[in-house]
C-alpha cells in the first residue's frame, strides 16, 4: 500500500511539474510552420517542440480527467490544494474541515487510492 501511495504522489508531482512547463511552453511565441520541404533527414525543432507541447497537455488532461471523476470534494480539495498546489498545510485542513490529523492522513490516502483508480 505505502508502495502505491507513492507512486500515486510522483504522478501528481510531475503533473505540477508539467503545469510549470506548460506555463514555460506557452510563454513561447507561436512557431511559423512553412509549406516548403525541410531538406533532407535533419530534424524539424519546431516540429520536435510542438509535439512535446502536445504530449505535455495529453498528460496534464489524464491527471485533471481523473481527479475530475472522484466524486468526494474533499479528496479532489486534497489532490490539488494539499499536494499539488501545497496551497495548505496538514493543520489548516484539519482545522478548517474539524478532523484529527489521523483522520486526514486516512482521507488523503483515500484521495490516493481514488485518484489511482481514475487515473488508470
Amino acid at each position: 500500500m505505502k508502495q502505491e501511495i507513492k507512486h500515486i504522489r510522483n504522478i501528481l508531482k510531475e503533473y505540477a511539474r508539467l503545469k510549470r512547463d506548460i506555463k514555460t511552453f506557452s510563454q513561447v511565441s507561436s512557431p511559423v510552420l512553412s509549406g516548403m520541404p525541410s531538406g533532407g533527414t535533419r530534424n524539424n525543432g519546431v516540429e520536435l517542440k510542438l509535439v512535446n507541447h502536445l504530449d505535455l497537455f495529453y498528460k496534464m488532461k489524464r491527471v485533471e480527467d481523473a481527479i475530475r471523476a472522484i466524486k468526494e470534494p474533499q479528496y479532489q480539495f486534497i489532490l490539488v490544494n494539499y499536494i499539488i498546489e501545497k496551497k495548505h498545510n496538514v493543520e489548516e485542513i484539519c482545522t478548517m474541515w474539524g478532523v484529527s490529523r489521523s483522520k486526514f492522513n486516512y482521507m488523503k490516502n483515500e484521495a490516493l487510492v481514488e485518484f489511482n483508480k481514475k487515473f488508470k
